[in-house]
């Protein structure tokens, strides 16, 4: 779900809505038949039901369209921690985009499941946080997921 193009390193934002703008617009690179905007607005909506803030300084915004056809994974890290309403209260730097078809809800919750689960461990989010550059964050999570494939 993960590709280059959709990782971005030391991204420098200070609003919710605009790390969520970013968010949209990587993925709409991905989706050139859905609109940004469109994409935006299923992010914006889930983020009205109840903040993706997870806690530990991680957010996994997500929407479900009924135009995606495969699931879309954007992985952005901010240089600076982002006010997102987290459930803990603190402040957000790891941002992890998922955009699901609409049909797929199990796709949905097993893919929320593993990233949590994922971000979870706390020599990864170091190492995610320390990531200088776009590449050296895709290899980071390239081969985190390769060497913990079960």
């Amino acid at each position: 779900m993960l590709t280059e193009n959709c990782t971005r390193s030391a991204v420098l934002f200070n609003s919710k809505k605009r790390i969520l703008e970013y968010i949209a617009e990587l993925a709409q690179q991905q989706l050139p038949e859905i609109t940004e905007y469109s994409i935006l607005e299923a992010l914006m909506a889930r983020e009205k039901l109840g903040s993706t803030g997870i806690g530990g300084g991680i957010a996994i915004p997500h929407g479900k369209l009924s135009s995606v056809v495969k699931p879309i994974l954007v992985f952005v890290v901010s240089k600076e921690p982002i006010a997102f309403d987290a459930v803990d209260n603190q402040p957000v730097d790891i941002f992890c985009g998922i955009l699901i078809p609409e049909d797929q809800c199990q796709t949905h919750l097993s893919t929320l499941s593993s990233l949590a689960k994922l971000l979870s461990q706390k020599e990864l989010t170091k190492q995610i946080r320390n990531a200088e550059t776009n590449q050296q964050l895709y290899q980071l999570l390239i081969d985190y997921c390769e060497a913990n494939a079960e």
